[in-house]
């Protein structure tokens, strides 16, 4: 069964999104693994989101592919050594975080399934993400248009990317900076919280608060720190 390295803006769904998020992109649910003491078990939970979603099909399939990595020789999931090395092997694949993340997805004709990959003994060892392929690549797609922020006369002001942050500066002087994610054309996330464009360019307007994209290093370097569930 054939694989590819995911893309930098496919790595953030193989990480716990918000409830909105997660019904857009299809989510179905996530396997959670490590290879125990010895390095060479397969210790797993599942955790379900969409049950419905979770058909006799999927469940069939699901197993077929997690068996096809796991068993046969010098498979990434046959044990912690093996990943590893794969992982090694494969530096294209890696987050570039502190974490020793590595990903990868495979495709179905119907499923994607996005897998992040960490051989650090004592830690979890996979993670894997299953989606409705449909669902996840329309919204994958959809999200590279950038989120629009604007002000209150419906004039855009700036784009950033999906995942990217905000500085936002207070009417008190101080400031904060803010996850953003897409939702779609008119709607976004800002930390925990679901807006309307308008809404929020006339929130910020009414607190006086002022809005800009959050400089680069910084960004980057709270993306990392996110990386922890």
């Amino acid at each position: 069964m054939d694989y590819r390295v995911l893309t930098e803006a496919e790595r953030k769904y193989t990480f716990s999104q918000s409830q909105q998020l997660s019904m857009q992109t299809g989510l179905i649910g996530y396997l959670r693994a490590d290879f125990g003491s010895n390095g060479n078990e397969f210790w797993t939970t599942w955790n379900d989101f969409r049950k419905d979603l979770k058909t006799d099909d999927f469940k069939k399939e699901f197993d077929l592919v997690i068996n096809s990595y796991r068993f046969g020789d010098g498979e990434f999931l046959s044990g912690r050594s093996t990943m590893s090395k794969f992982c090694y092997e494969h530096p294209e694949s890696s987050y570039e975080d502190d974490r020793n993340h590595y990903g990868v997805r495979v495709d179905t004709e119907r499923y994607s399934y996005l897998m992040r990959l960490n051989p650090n003994r004592g830690e979890y060892n996979l993670y894997c993400y299953c989606y409705q392929k449909e669902w996840l690549n329309n919204h994958l797609k959809n999200a590279e248009r950038g989120i629009r922020f604007i002000d209150p006369h419906y004039q855009e002001q700036f784009r950033i990317t999906d995942g990217e942050k905000i500085s936002i500066k207070l009417g008190d002087g101080k400031t904060m900076e803010r996850t953003c994610r897409y939702i779609d054309d008119y709607h976004l996330e800002v930390g925990t919280n679901l807006y309307h464009i308008c809404e929020f360019a006339e929130l910020c307007e009414r607190n006086g608060h002022t809005v800009e994209p959050a400089a680069k290093e910084n960004t980057k370097s709270a993306k990392d720190k996110e990386k922890t569930r």
